[in-house]
């Protein structure tokens, strides 16, 4: 037989080619890691259904933290878990500076001061009593610019108390642009906005809802991006650009890498993407079933992340991935 003078193969005989002519790489620099802080609590408390994840006290907090800048992770991404008596329907304890994510924040900022990107998530679903991303009208409908008073209001605070980025969840129309008005007002010039710009209403959400304690009542699809649509990112996409994101986000990742890639190829900024609480579990749970091969899954997930277009890559897993990065085993 004959056979063509060109294998593909031949790039792929060792580890070492393989690795040198890798298309895309993991860096821990690009990690970022999602963390929860919850008040009422006196130790760490396990995520039942995010088998590794905790919520924090702030004393655990500050020790996972710093473990995490050792390692090299890129960044923190702060959630607040208040307790059920906090919580109000405007969710005013996110801009209260005594509130458990302001205060957290406050702490890793003295702690840690510029050694690593402080985010906060700037959203109200975790501080309201009834669960949604914004305050409710006498219809029970999400009030879209009631809204973006309360997020100039958090937004603001967590500035102050020493985010360096702000993560604008809640898929509000204008988010961006408020926010940046009032932090420009504020003296907070240098503060970022990491968009939200690309989230989709996904069942994949369902263990970051016991992560956060999540009060919520019905759900968020009048303001979340329905999961057929793909052309519509591209004009959230452009109306944050418009309103001054410094980095834009897809959220959820893996069932949305098609959004992902035009996104990152339209995007003349940063971009990320979110891998969820649903596709950490997922991966956890087969693993622990011994359906699959956990370590080569964590890796090739988050490598399908990249190879789709993300230059930052949000995970639970960003603290393991940067270590199995710097000891060579990735």
């Amino acid at each position: 037989m004959s056979f063509p003078q060109v294998r593909p193969r031949r790039l792929r005989t060792t580890p070492a080619v393989r690795r040198l002519v890798a298309e895309v790489s993991l860096e821990p620099r690009q990690l970022v890691l999602p963390m929860f802080v919850r008040d009422g609590i006196d130790a760490a408390v396990p995520i039942s259904s995010m088998p590794g994840v905790l919520q924090h006290t702030t004393d655990s907090l500050r020790a996972a933290a710093e473990e995490a800048v050792r390692a090299g992770v890129g960044g923190l991404m702060l959630f607040g878990v208040p307790d059920d008596a906090d919580k109000d329907a405007e969710g005013s304890a996110s801009w209260d500076p005594d509130g458990v994510l302001n205060r957290a924040l406050r702490v890793l900022r003295e702690d840690l001061g510029d050694a690593t990107v402080l985010m906060a998530d700037t959203c109200l679903d975790e501080f309201t009593d009834h669960g949604h991303c914004g305050v409710l009208d006498e219809r029970g409908r999400v009030d879209n610019d009631a809204t973006l008073e309360r997020y100039a209001l958090m937004g603001v605070a967590q500035a102050e108390a020493g985010a360096h980025m702000l993560g604008p969840s809640g898929m509000m129309d204008g988010q961006i642009g408020v926010l940046r008005e009032a932090l420009d007002a504020a003296g907070h010039e240098d503060v970022s906005l990491f968009a939200y710009t690309a989230k989709y209403a996904s069942a994949f959400y369902g263990p970051f809802r016991e992560a956060v304690g999540s009060s919520l009542e019905g759900d968020r699809r009048t303001y979340q991006q329905d999961a057929a649509n793909r052309r519509e990112s591209l004009r959230e996409l452009e109306l944050d650009l418009a309103e001054g994101a410094d980095l834009v986000m897809v959220k959820p990742a893996m069932s949305y890498l098609d959004v992902l890639s035009d996104v990152a190829a339209a995007s003349p900024v940063p971009v990320a993407a979110y891998q969820i609480s649903g596709e950490y579990a997922m991966i956890t749970a087969a693993a622990q079933n011994g359906w699959i091969d956990r370590d080569a899954a964590v890796r090739e997930s988050l490598l399908s992340i990249r190879r789709a277009g993300a230059d930052i890559v949000l995970s639970y897993w960003a603290v393991e991935a940067a270590q199995r990065i710097a000891r060579g085993q990735w």
